[in-house]
């Protein structure tokens, strides 16, 4: 299956959901320190989509990775789980050398690369609370994907 043949198949972030489809769209960290946390991410290059209190004694701060249909939302009020206990959420990417290039020089300390090929190249690097992330290489989806 070539590159343009599983992107056609694929909706994009702005494309409503077809009947019967379930997207993840939103993943809430739990942290400690909102604007250490929302620093952190902003030097990632994330970009900020929102930070609003909608009521008192919440924050919520939404960022999305580049190029990601999926944000991350953290703030005050947002979940009862201790800062630091996501764990093993994936960021897939084509090229892990590029990126793990790009998460080092905007402040993250990343693990070296494990693992050949795709979907088996791994690294890991962890927020300032310790909210683990597995970046993933994936340059050939697998049929049906």
């Amino acid at each position: 299956m070539s590159s343009t043949d599983a992107s056609a198949d694929t909706p994009t972030p702005s494309a409503p959901p077809k009947p019967g489809e379930v997207r993840i769209e939103v993943v809430t960290l739990p942290v400690s320190d909102v604007d250490r946390t929302k620093a952190f991410y902003e030097g990632l290059g994330w970009r900020l989509d929102i930070d609003f209190e909608p009521r008192p004694g919440v924050r919520a701060v939404q960022m999305t990775p580049p190029g990601s249909p999926c944000s991350i939302q953290l703030g005050v009020g947002l979940t009862t789980a201790e800062p630091g206990s996501a764990q093993g959420v994936f960021l897939v990417v084509t090229d892990i050398e590029a990126a793990r290039g790009q998460l080092t020089e905007g402040g993250a300390e990343v693990s070296e690369i494990s693992g050949e090929g795709s979907y088996a190249s791994r690294a890991t690097f962890s927020d300032p609370d310790g909210n683990g992330w597995v970046l993933q290489e994936v340059s050939e989806r697998l049929p049906g994907r």
